[in-house]
């Protein structure tokens, strides 16, 4: 697939940062790098630079 992508001018980097951004404005960016094994600054940087904190996120069972 990578090498399909760069026969057509895709940047597999690009298009993982892509991804990664889209997916950390959808959750916290820890939960983000535990699922997908991320380090946590890595996700948390790309979470900033796509405006996102989660500054109020509160981990845990919030059910009860």
């Amino acid at each position: 697939m990578l090498r399909h992508l760069g026969d057509h001018g895709f940047s597999s980097q690009a298009a993982r940062t892509a991804a990664l951004r889209q997916l950390v404005l959808q959750a916290p960016a820890p939960v983000i790098a535990r699922s997908l094994s991320f380090h946590d600054t890595t996700t948390a940087r790309i979470a900033a630079e796509a405006g996102k904190s989660w500054i109020h996120y509160a981990p845990g069972d919030h059910t009860g």
